[in-house]
C-alpha cells in the first residue's frame, strides 16, 4: 500500500518492502532522528505510523533493523549529500 495522505497534513507512512523486526521513519520533520518515530507492525506484516506534517516537501527514509531504506511509494526521490537518495512526501 502506498503512502497515504489525509486531512491537515496527516500522512500514514507504510513500510512493506522486506521482513523486519523494527522499523522507524526519520526525516527533516524529526531532525533525522533514527529512533524518533517507531512504526507499528500490523497483522499483514507491514509497518505503519501516522504523522502530522507542515505543508511543503519533506525528505525521509525508513530504518529497518538498522538499515536506511528509501520508500518505493514516495512522491519522488532526491539526491542527498551521502551519494544516495531520500524519499519525498509533498503536503498541501
Amino acid at each position: 500500500m502506498p503512502l497515504r495522505k489525509g486531512k491537515k497534513g496527516e500522512v500514514t507512512f507504510v513500510f512493506e518492502s522486506a521482513p523486519a523486526k523494527t522499523v522507524y521513519v526519520a526525516g527533516d520533520f524529526n531532525d533525522w532522528d533514527p529512533k524518533a518515530n517507531k512504526m507499528v507492525k500490523t497483522k499483514d506484516g507491514s509497518f505503519r505510523t501516522k504523522l502530522s506534517l507542515a505543508p511543503g516537501q519533506h525528505q525521509y527514509k525508513f530504518i529497518a533493523d538498522g538499515t536506511w531504506v528509501t520508500d518505493d511509494q514516495a512522491d519522488k526521490v532526491v539526491s542527498n549529500e551521502f551519494g544516495t537518495v531520500n524519499s519525498v512526501v509533498e503536503i498541501g
